[in-house]
């Protein structure tokens, strides 16, 4: 231990003697390490860690596959639910849930909070305690039962104060009293839904359940010691059960579900949670690598310029009988005190980097809250410790501590030009560097240029930061189903009251906005094709708008008209359709004018009166989904004898858009006509736009981050060698000059050797962003891996400041006086 305390006393003053090595080295680490951090700790947290629920290999996501119709992934629908629940041999449960947006009333100001729906058995299929209370019972769940509702913990502690007392209570949800049977634990998150203030059960009648509705999602837990196969396996049995159990919707018959072709598509929850993530993160993981693979050298470089100060000192201790272990040793424990030190400081940094992180949760990154500086984490810092440590003292270590380290003795003073055996450790080094950062940097090119792509995608939208939105709902309590035209004549006095606000140029509302996450979809026949045998229609987008519409997105009608108020109160059947719609069935649009279509036998044949540009909903990285515009109530549609629509989407055209002022104004209006409704989900639609890019403009982000840091590096990389070289060179200068060389000629001679550097380390790079960009295919859009311009482009831009890098200190070698040189040898 005294050995270790005067080692490291030993190391530590030479440091301080070196205070801007030591500075320039622990901050290089530190950055690297810390990046490596962030990125890990992301990765660990979003794709190593288990779900957060007692034995989560049990748990799967229960999603189904329609080839016949060309739908892979199948929502769970309430018929297909009962029999699973009720007659499946693996499952120890099974549940479903889907998200909602409810309306609170009768405490002060109406109150729109996040909602969730769920079946009895949900929950506990993830093991939830309540912290008050209790959960939902079968008999909750049962039709005709009373409402009731559960609280999370945080609504529960804002809402009421964190009372126990609360159990009992009642409060009014959708206009309907509820009574409060429990709270939610503390620190739940129910998988990666927004967190839900209250959860309230289906209450589906099983005797009125009718086969399709596949509108929610599903989870189960497998019984110990079954296999996901033999899950799916058991659940493909019971599909014929389903279809003989329950009657097909009015219009539609059980053979249109036969020739749909449903199977079990089950896989793990985890999967479900994640999403597609993965890919990003794994990019980001290896980019982040590559910087701390350049940090390394950067250190790896600086280290080989220290210790060559101390060749004399190495070899008269060496000449002394000082070992090469001892030597070595001693190099080594200098790098390693510095790699622990800058991993630190790198740790440090992450730390305040990951609350940044959590706190604006970016946008498609999953299970946010379980992303943080763990046990796993910890011990992968130690070990990136341990790694720069080894890999920033090896070289050192390896060119002055063995047999040649007596040479400093032979060799004479410092001002005997540098050999180039010396010199070659840190010319590999700077190849490697700049190899690195060109490769960095052409994946951040290829996701510049597909940025670029998206954002030259017509959105099928025009100025959306010009457009307000916000969702409303009016519950049956205030208006029953009987009376469906009330509800339209409602939604048009508030569109009137929003109207007349200072600043609005036109109004419209919808059942879904273009990029808000709200979808409906069935199939749709057309009176002039014919279906072969076990054939189905595509399955369309549907939209139910109000006039106007159109007009206030910005969204062109390619041919035709727009619906009027007069469709829609007289509930005449007409619809509008999107161009790729029309160009797909009846080559143009003209063509698909007069042409009818329905989606039920029973239904009423509706008339295209007009088609619509395409509008990317899904986002522009997407295609933009086959549409269908509908009134906003109709007669005869999908099998019911009335359509209506109680949650709606408004859409504000105004310069105003987005200030509180405005949004304020709004309220007012909408709180005229009725005061008992919050709006809902109040957004820009440039917002909703921006957001739909997140996941890109997060990678793309990083990526240019960790391009810029690799770039940095080699640059400095780079005018180090150069720099040093000068320096070393001074004798050899001196007499070039004396013999008449010219200035110029001696910076050129630099320069050329740093872009031979250069040149080097840009094939190299080539090389394998070649090879490695392939793994970056799916992050892109419309983008080759191989994109010349962005290869050209990057390798000018490198070369280019790699000259500059250069040419800086090979200036010193034109301001070197001949005689002095020689003079001070």
């Amino acid at each position: 231990m005294a050995i270790f305390n005067d080692q490291l006393r030993q190391v530590a003053r030479r440091l301080t003697r070196a205070r801007l090595f030591t500075a320039i080295t622990l901050i290089t680490l530190a950055i690297g390490v810390g990046a490596n951090t962030v990125i890990f700790s992301v990765v660990e947290g979003v794709l190593l860690k288990p779900l957060p629920y007692n034995h989560p290999e049990q748990l799967i996501g229960v999603w189904h596959t329609a080839p016949g119709i060309g739908i892979k992934d199948l929502n769970m629908s309430p018929s297909i639910y009962f029999i699973d629940r009720e007659q499946n041999t693996t499952l120890q449960d099974i549940g479903v849930y889907s998200s909602d947006e409810l309306n609170v009333t009768g405490a002060g100001e109406p109150e729109h909070v996040a909602g969730l729906d769920v079946t009895d058995g949900t929950l506990p299929i993830l093991g939830v305690t309540p912290a008050l209370g209790r959960l939902f019972t079968r008999k909750d769940d049962s039709a005709g039962a009373p409402q009731t509702v559960l609280l999370s913990y945080g609504y529960w502690q804002r809402k009421f104060g964190g009372a126990s007392s609360v159990i009992g209570r009642s409060i009014t949800v959708d206009g309907k009293p509820r009574e409060i049977i429990g709270v939610l634990p503390r620190g739940f998150h129910f998988l990666d839904q927004q967190d839900a203030a209250l959860i309230i059960p289906f209450q589906w009648d099983r005797g009125k359940i009718k086969l399709g509705n596949f509108s929610q999602v599903a989870l189960a837990r497998l019984k110990p010691g079954v296999t996901q196969e033999q899950a799916s396996a058991d659940m493909a049995r019971l599909l014929p059960v389903v279809l003989r159990s329950f009657p097909a919707p009015e219009g539609f018959s059980a053979s249109l579900f036969e020739k749909a072709r449903i199977m079990p598509n089950l896989r793990p929850l985890k999967q479900d949670v994640i999403g597609d993530i993965g890919n990003v993160l794994w990019v980001l993981m290896g980019s982040i690598v590559m910087v701390l693979l350049v940090a390394c050298a950067n250190v790896a470089n600086l280290l080989l310029v220290r210790v060559e100060g101390r060749r004399q000192e190495l070899a008269i201790r060496s000449a002394l009988g000082a070992g090469w272990r001892r030597i070595a040793g001693e190099l080594l424990f200098e790098s390693v005190v510095l790699g622990v030190a800058g991993s630190l400081i790198g740790l440090a940094l992450a730390y305040g980097a990951l609350r940044l992180l959590v706190a604006m949760a970016p946008t498609g990154l999953p299970r946010i809250h379980e992303i943080g500086i763990d046990l796993p984490v910890l011990l992968f810092t130690l070990l990136l410790a341990l790694f720069t440590s080894l890999l920033i003292g090896a070289l050192p270590v390896f060119k002055y501590a063995g047999a040649n380290a007596t040479s400093g003795l032979r060799e004479g003073g410092r001002a005997l030009s540098q050999s180039r055996e010396r010199h070659r450790a840190r010319k590999a080094l700077v190849v490697i560097q700049v190899a690195l950062a060109l490769v960095l940097l052409i994946c951040s090119g290829l996701m510049i240029r597909t940025f670029r792509a998206l954002t030259h995608v017509s959105p099928g939208f025009n100025s959306p930061e010009s457009v307000q939105s916000f969702r409303f709902y009016i519950p049956e309590t205030q208006i029953p189903n009987e009376q469906a035209e009330r509800v339209v004549r409602m939604q048009q006095d508030i569109l009137d009251k929003l109207a007349a606000i200072p600043g609005v140029s036109s109004v419209a509302f919808s059942t879904a906005i273009p990029m808000d996450g709200n979808s409906s979809n069935d199939v749709l026949f057309a009176q002039d094709h014919v279906y072969g045998e076990g054939e189905l229609p595509p399955i369309r987008r549907f939209k139910f708008v109000s006039p106007g519409s159109f007009a206030t997105l910005g969204t062109r009608l390619i041919a035709g008209r727009d619906i009027t108020w007069t469709d829609t109160y007289q509930k005449r059947p007409v619809a509008i359709i999107s161009e790729n719609f029309a160009r797909e069935y009846w080559h143009d649009a003209n063509g698909a004018l007069g042409k009818r279509i329905r989606v039920a036998s029973i239904d009423d044949w509706r008339e295209i009166v007009g088609v619509a540009q395409d509008v990317h909903d899904d986002g522009v990285d997407h295609p933009a989904p086959s549409t269908v515009y509908w009134p906003v109530m109709l007669a005869n549609f999908e099998g019911e004898k009335q359509s209506l629509h109680r949650g709606i989407g408004f859409i504000i055209r105004s310069r105003r858009a987005g200030s509180q002022a405005f949004v304020k104004e709004i309220q007012q209006q909408v709180w005229s006509v009725n005061p008992d409704v919050p709006l809902a989900n109040v957004a820009t639609l440039g917002e909703l736009y921006t957001k739909s890019m997140a996941r890109t403009s997060f990678t793309l982000v990083m990526l240019c981050v960790a391009g810029g840091m690799a770039l940095l590096l080699g640059i400095v990389g780079i005018y180090g060698v150069i720099s040093y070289s000068v320096s070393q060179r001074t004798r050899e200068i001196g007499i070039r000059m004396a013999l008449g060389a010219q200035r110029n000629a001696l910076t050129a001679m630099f320069v050329r050797q740093g872009l031979w550097l250069t040149g080097i380390g840009v094939v190299c790079g080539l090389v394998v962003a070649f090879a490695a960009m392939r793994l970056m295919s799916s992050l892109l859009f419309n983008v080759s891996p191989a994109d010349p311009i962005t290869y050209i482009t990057i390798t000018a831009g490198v070369v280019a400041t790699a000259y500059l890098a250069c040419y800086l200190p090979s200036r010193r070698a034109a301001t070197v006086d001949p005689v002095n040189a020689l003079r001070s040898e």
